[in-house]
């Protein structure tokens, strides 16, 4: 199901709860009872615990939407070092800088194409991308420098290697939720009781208070939806994207 779709109908939903439970509420309510007389500490505890969930939900989307750009983070870290790799080469011989060359595209091409969906549905990089790693590693390390300028230029592509190499496993590390179950489940009984308070506060059946209430619960309902939409930085909508790959290798899209 498209995730716009979901949150389509999660903040429909939220509207349909609070008004249904509204009209029943009125239907059911006594005929002597004043909406108007609401005791001032429940408007307070109102106020208050309305402040304190806006504050929660404003830390928790702040939370994921770092965990996101964190996750960005490590993709541009790989895909410029793989980029300097094959740039620094060209000091090396023809053969072993094709060779090398030949490594980085066949491992940003398996990036892009396959590994990155694998991310998407499994949450785990692949084998055969640590292989393809592993074997431009050997190529880089196995190489003995010819002369003074070839052995300049190897430190550094071993550093290189060594920041795309950490940066991969950063990015498999960053995979996994960021927002623990108790986080969640705090979010989803903050939500109820605030949306709740709604009901304490004795609003009536008219035209404009439905609606108020109603675009309150979406409103919620869109903040739940956006920070669960965040969490997973590789796998949901807004989420970490293949771009610095294919700004740096235009060709490994296919």
């Amino acid at each position: 199901m498209p995730e716009w779709l979901v949150l389509t109908l999660a903040m429909l939903a939220a509207c349909a709860v609070v008004v249904v439970i509204t009209l029943v509420r009125h239907r059911t309510a006594s005929e002597d009872e004043d909406p108007s007389e609401t005791p001032d500490v429940i408007e307070y505890m109102t106020m208050w615990i309305g402040v304190v969930y806006a504050i929660v939900l404003g830390l928790a989307i702040a939370g994921v939407w770092e965990a996101r750009g964190v996750a960005q983070d490590h993709v541009q870290t790989e895909a410029q070092a793989l980029h300097e790799i094959s740039e620094r080469v060209r000091v090396y011989p023809a053969d072993v800088r094709d060779r090398v060359r030949e490594d980085v595209n066949a491992y940003v091409g398996h990036v892009v194409t396959t590994e990155w969906k694998v991310m998407a549905d499994k949450g785990e990089v692949t084998r055969h991308g640590d292989e393809l790693l592993g074997r431009l590693r050997a190529d880089l390390t196995d190489y003995q420098p010819q002369s003074d300028f070839e052995a300049q230029a190897y430190q550094p592509l071993l550093d290189q290697m060594a920041v795309a190499d950490q940066a991969r496993n950063s990015r498999a590390g960053s995979m996994d939720p960021t927002m623990p179950g108790v986080v969640w489940f705090g979010l989803v009984i903050g939500a109820v009781i605030t949306i709740g308070m709604v009901f304490a506060l004795q609003i009536r059946r008219t035209m404009r208070e439905l609606i108020l209430a109603g675009l309150f619960s979406a409103l919620i309902a869109f903040l739940l939806f956006l920070i669960w939409d965040f969490d997973a930085p590789y796998s949901r909508g807004i989420t970490a994207t293949t771009e610095p790959f294919l700004a740096l290798f235009p060709g490994a899209g296919g």
